[in-house]
């Protein structure tokens, strides 16, 4: 009998184990999105350096900065008569309060008038590298510099191609 009760506590033993390491547990868990307005920008005013003089030996610029003011160096001057003065400005539509980067064009932009070319660098901004969406919206102005040569021929200098301003969610 002891052998037989030997076994039966040995096969109680294998159940007992075997059933253990078949033990299951199970949680559950559930999957969310958050869909945010897609960030967007739109130009409302181009720029436009005015009126711009240079002499005839000395090249020289018109900076314009993003609130529309302008200043000259070297050769440059800027007549009373200002002409449109206007640095370019845009609206920047997205999320609430989300924030988000600002790129501005790194290469110079070339304008013309009819054969005759200037370039226009070192863009800036308002806000500067980062912007801070209110209620979804923020205008973003920006300037840039005027490089004039000496002598540069009178005309109306526009670009071929418009310059890129880039926002993207931070």
């Amino acid at each position: 009998m002891k052998k037989g009760t030997k076994l039966i506590l040995a096969a109680l033993v294998m159940m007992v184990s075997a059933s253990g390491a078949y033990a299951q547990a199970t949680a559950t868990a559930t999957a969310t999105a958050t869909i945010v307005t897609p960030i967007s920008i739109t130009k409302t005013v181009d720029m436009n350096f005015g009126n711009v003089a240079v002499q005839a030996s000395t090249a020289g610029t018109a900076v314009l900065t993003p609130a529309g003011a302008r200043t000259s160096t070297g050769g440059v001057t800027l007549p009373a008569t200002t002409g449109t003065v206007a640095a370019a400005s845009f609206t920047v539509d997205g999320q609430g309060a989300y924030t988000y980067a600002i790129t501005l064009p790194s290469s110079a932009l070339t304008i013309t008038s009819g054969s005759n070319t200037m370039t226009v660098t070192t863009f800036t901004s308002t806000p500067s590298a980062t912007g801070a969406l209110t209620a979804g919206t923020q205008t973003l102005n920006v300037g840039a510099t005027l490089n004039v040569a000496a002598a540069q021929p009178s005309g109306v200098y526009v670009s071929g191609t418009p310059f890129n301003v880039t926002v993207n969610y931070n």
